[in-house]
């Protein structure tokens, strides 16, 4: 089952400016490297404030990487950030319902072994997985 949030709504996710309209603008964006704020404020959605916050950006970026970051972060660095608002947007989209997609997030989840979703997330493979979880809750398919 393979579905995907708008381009242009992981951008909103990641505050960005600029509009996205395709997935090659996206991926343009991310290759050329995000603004460190994307980062700000896809962590944001999901721990509006407290240390949860400031832990979950430095699991994305070491905190002595992301302070040495200028304005802009490295490709690869905006590959994760990316990731993390794609599976935002999608429990976003799921459950349509900002607080409801928090608490999805958060909490753990039997199908990650008890992990919480948004940690999971921080890999590919990870990501991929609480999508799936995502998608088969939308389509009403047991998760």
């Amino acid at each position: 089952m393979t579905a995907i949030v708008s381009p242009s709504r992981i951008a909103e996710v990641m505050g960005l400016r600029r509009k996205v309209r395709s997935l090659s603008e996206l991926s343009a964006a991310v290759q050329s490297g995000l603004p460190k704020s994307a980062l700000r404020c896809s962590v944001a959605r999901v721990f509006p404030e407290g240390r949860e916050r400031t832990d979950m950006l430095y699991r994305v970026i070491p905190e002595a990487t992301y302070k040495r970051r200028r304005d802009q972060l490295r490709a690869d660095e905006s590959e994760r950030t990316e990731r993390l608002a794609r599976v935002i947007a999608t429990a976003e989209y799921v459950w349509d319902d900002d607080d409801d997609a928090r608490h999805f997030l958060t909490s753990p989840h039997a199908l990650l072994e008890g992990q919480r979703p948004i940690d999971v997330a921080l890999t590919e493979l990870g990501a991929r997985s609480v999508e799936e979880i995502l998608w088969k809750l939308y389509y009403g398919i047991a998760a």
